[in-house]
């Protein structure tokens, strides 16, 4: 029997899921079927409540649901429970509604891929932006022994309440502290919106920034920001936001065909042949 999964959230249609997990499932030859489910936010709470009845063995939630995807599950994974959203759900042997979230871990991924030993004596990082993303990255970097995560929001009462669920391994900073944050910080992590196509420039001053520093943005499009484009220019490793979008759906591909994928540079070039046909 064809096993279904599906992304969910409201809305779907742009979602490129589709299209990673249908390259995964034709490459092992897998009888299954990935879809585009799109949940409305009033919706949201019956959907999860009920998924026992909607035919998937397992989900991916995007915005705005993972909230309460996670309120509906059975059991949570040590990175839903710290964040309060889940974007990965399965249904376990009995039946039971599990949920996960695998942003932090497809970030960490991310990096992994693109420098191998990124980590290797970090012990300070910037996360700018207080938002789903960013408390993603915030508890990926702190699992990974992060000693300190600085999180500067233009809304300094945002980046408070990220500090408060982190503890004392992360600071709460105004968007005026980032000059001198810059002189320490081993990484610099853009979670905004900003630098987005149609969205306005990342406009920061990267002057007191070590030629040393990674600096990572979880942007896509365009895969080059200009955030990214001026750390390149200046020597700085960087490193752009596809390969997270593409390792967080791992996980979740295993548990619902058994099958552990590869993030590749076909995949890659697939997934940005599609951006490019859609700019």
């Amino acid at each position: 029997m064809t096993r279904r999964a599906a992304i969910t959230g409201f809305p779907v249609a742009h979602s490129r899921s589709p299209l990673v997990h249908g390259h995964w499932l034709a490459e092992h030859g897998i009888d299954g079927s990935y879809e585009k489910v799109a949940v409305s936010p009033d919706a949201a709470a019956a959907f999860y409540r009920d998924f026992r009845e909607s035919g998937l063995v397992g989900c991916n939630v995007t915005v705005p649901n993972k909230e309460a995807a996670a309120a509906a599950c059975d059991e949570l994974d040590e990175a839903a429970r710290a964040m309060g959203a889940a974007n990965t759900l399965w249904l376990d042997d009995t039946g039971r509604l599990i949920g996960a979230n695998t942003d932090g871990s497809g970030f960490l991924g991310n990096l992994d891929q693109s420098l191998p030993g990124w980590d290797d004596g970090l012990s300070h990082a910037v996360v700018l932006g207080a938002g789903g993303a960013a408390r993603a990255v915030i508890w990926a970097l702190l699992s990974r022994g992060v000693k300190t995560v600085a999180i500067v929001n233009r809304t300094y009462q945002k980046a408070a309440d990220l500090k408060a669920r982190f503890g004392p391994d992360s600071i709460a900073c105004h968007w005026e502290d980032l000059d001198d944050l810059m002189g320490t910080t081993g990484l610099l992590v853009n979670t905004t919106s900003l630098g987005m196509s149609g969205q306005p420039p990342l406009e920061i001053d990267l002057r007191n920034l070590s030629e040393s520093a990674i600096v990572a943005d979880l942007v896509y499009v365009p895969l080059e920001t200009p955030l990214l484009a001026r750390a390149r220019a200046r020597g700085n490793p960087a490193v752009d936001g596809l390969g997270m979008l593409l390792h967080q759906a791992v996980p979740g591909f295993e548990r619902w065909f058994g099958v552990r994928p590869r993030v590749t540079d076909e995949l890659r070039a697939l997934v940005l042949a599609d951006l490019g046909s859609q700019a």
